[in-house]
Order: structure tokens, then sequence, then C-alpha cells
């Protein structure tokens, strides 16, 4: 009898290759659509460019599903997860925002909705597996731990985002097209006479889309505009139209123009709205030497002990930072970097690796530098 896989099917090149890739390999597949925003709903007005058009984005999505899961003569479902983003993944996002933090939407929707709200619905109707057209690989090993692995295409790795994943789950899902890169996805995609073989990639917030972020966030968090502060010389250079839409390290959008080098958001003061600014991209106000992580999560149920020099990403495209980290606690570890990074961003994710290896990943709380916390951030 085959096994039984339940695949998330978008109506992106991806997820169509990945389903074409199982059948091959002897499964018995299911493609689920999954729907998790309502623009109405969810009162999404503002920066929304598709307010007006015919067919909303996300039913031309469930379309092309539609077409791909014909062509591939598989059984498609549409399965809404609406609350539970809403509940898990957008309230998060929302907070974390209005702390002027900068949360990786993305992470939360794998930890929550795919591979948790999905997983659940799989299971319910007896899947052997769940399914995504993830850039990562994992290794099922007969009474041990699964071991998650970045994708073979560098530039499109995604191990990143899965840094939440725990054992149950691993070891429930598949990711089809880890072992090949872009180019050969699209290639056999057009190969296969795919209906999404020219289709572009998604981009914009996990399950909501493009949208003008700004514009996007007035619809739930009030804006304030205030004041543009140099931090080394304490003197205003401009003006921001709210603090939240910033993010540490950010050149592009600040309109301060003047002679010398670029200028780039360094901190933040969230209780006096002042947004300070610095210049050069290696400025040393930008750079830190060490990190707190809370919420992590650890891959294998082996944790390491004491002191285990390994590397991380503290953004995505990061490349790897050697480091040393510390378990403070259960769910809690102190990083030291080897050398100073740029940019380390409270609210955004810390992940870690060894080689090919994603060991697990957790939040970034507060950053160090000579030994004290930065105050700014």
């Amino acid at each position: 009898m085959k096994q039984r896989v339940v695949l998330g099917l978008s109506g992106g090149v991806d997820s169509a290759v990945a389903a074409y890739v199982l059948k091959q390999q002897g499964y018995e597949v299911i493609g689920v659509f999954m729907r998790n925003w309502d623009s109405s709903l969810n009162n999404d007005i503002l920066g929304n460019p598709t307010n007006n058009d015919d067919i909303c984005p996300q039913e031309k999505d469930y379309n092309d599903a539609k077409k791909v899961a014909e062509h591939l003569g598989i059984e498609l479902r549409r399965v809404d997860f609406i609350k539970e983003y809403w509940d898990h993944v957008f309230t998060y996002f929302l907070e974390e925002y209005a702390k002027g933090r900068t949360p990786n939407p993305d992470i939360l929707c794998n930890k929550h909705i795919k591979f948790k709200a999905f997983l659940d619905y799989a299971r319910s109707i007896e899947a052997d597996y769940i399914a995504t057209g993830h850039y990562a690989r994992v290794e099922h090993h007969e009474g041990a731990d699964s071991v998650m692995l970045r994708g073979v295409d560098s530039n499109k790795d995604q191990t990143y985002f899965l840094c939440q994943l725990n054992q149950s789950q691993l070891q429930s899902s598949l990711f089809p097209i880890g072992h090949m890169t872009k180019p050969e996805v699209r290639k056999l995609a057009e190969d296969l006479k795919l209906p999404v073989a020219h289709k572009k990639d998604s981009t914009g917030i996990c399950f909501i889309g493009e949208r003008d972020f700004r514009e996007f966030l007035k619809n739930y968090i009030p804006a304030k505009a205030g004041k543009m502060v140099d931090i080394e010389t304490n003197q205003v250079v401009g003006q921001h139209q709210g603090i939240m839409y910033y993010t540490i390290g950010q050149r592009k959008g600040l309109g301060i123009g003047g002679a010398g080098d670029a200028w780039f958001v360094v901190g933040k003061k969230y209780d006096e709205n002042i947004l300070y600014v610095c210049q050069g991209d290696q400025n040393q106000w930008l750079m830190s030497e060490g990190a707190l992580i809370t919420d992590v999560n650890w891959i294998s149920s082996q944790k390491p002990q004491g002191d285990y020099d390994c590397t991380a990403k503290f953004r995505y495209r990061q490349k790897d930072n050697d480091v040393s980290v510390r378990f403070i606690d259960e769910n809690t570890l102190f990083v030291t970097f080897k050398q100073p990074v740029k940019a380390v961003t409270p609210g955004q994710a810390a992940v870690f690796y060894d080689g090919d290896v994603c060991l697990g990943g957790g939040t970034i709380e507060k950053v160090y530098k000579d030994d004290k916390e930065i105050t700014y951030l």
C-alpha cells in the first residue's frame, strides 16, 4: 500500500514540481491549498494593491493549484487556517512591530501553520507525511532523530525559516525539491509543461503577499512621526514616519541628503520616538559582539552542554558567522561572536548551523558590545 503524503500546493512552481517528484517516488499525493488570510475580514485595505482586482491573488493561486493538480492527476483540497494564522502569527507580528521590533513572520508561519495546523489536518486524514516546496533537506533515521540540512541551492536555502521545527514535526516532513537548484526546478517544470512553469515567485509577507508595507501597517497600528537623530553628534538630521517602519541596518527610504557616506538606521529610543542613524555601513555603532537569544528551539533531542562552537545567521541571506553558544537554561542561550557582526536586531531570528546541519534557532532578545548590553536598539 502506498504511503500517503499531504502536500501544500500553493499554486507556485516549487510546490508543483514537489508534487511531481513525490508521485515519481511512489507516494499517494493529496494536494492542499491553504487559505490563511481574508483581506476583507482582516481589514486589509491600505497598502493593498489588489483591492480593485476582479479576482484576488489568492483565487488566482488557487486556480493555478487546480490546474497543476489536474495536470499531474492528483486530488486537491482547500483548507482554511485563517483564525490560526491571525491568532498565532499575525497577532504576534503586530505586537512586535508595536514595540519597535522587527519580527520574522515566515518563521512563525512555519511553526504554527505549515508544520502545526497543516500537519494536524494531514494526520486527521491518516497521512504518513506532509511535504512542502521548501529548499531544505531532511534525513530520516529509523529509531533516531531526523536531521535537517541546508538545501543544495545555497542561494535559495530556506532552513533559516524552518529553525523552530521540532522532532515530531521534522520526522513527519518531506522536502522533495531540497536536492535541486532553482534553475533545475524551473527546467523540470518546463519539461513537464506544468501550467505554472513560468510563474513569478511569490514575495511579500507569508500568506498575505505584496503590500506597501508602511500603508499596510497603518491598518493595524497608528503611525507617529518623529525625529531622526545622528547618534554620534546628537543632531536632528531628518524626520521618520514612524519607528515601526524601520529596521536596524536599513539604508533605503531615510530621505537624508548631504555630503559624506550613506546613512543607516542604527537604533531606536522608543519612549521618546527617536530613530537613531549613522553614516557608513561599517560604522562602529552598527557592530556588536554578542547576543542573548530566547525561545530557543534545538532541533535535535540532544542539546549541547557547556560552550559549543558553531556558525550562526542573524538574518536571512547573511553569510555564516563563527560563534560560541552557551545555554543559560533550557530555552535561553548567550552567543559570543568570534568577529563583530553588523546590524544584529532584537526581534529577528538567530539560526545555528554545524556545516550543512541546521541545529535550531531562537529570537534575538538583547545585543551586546564590550560586555555591556547595547541600550540604543
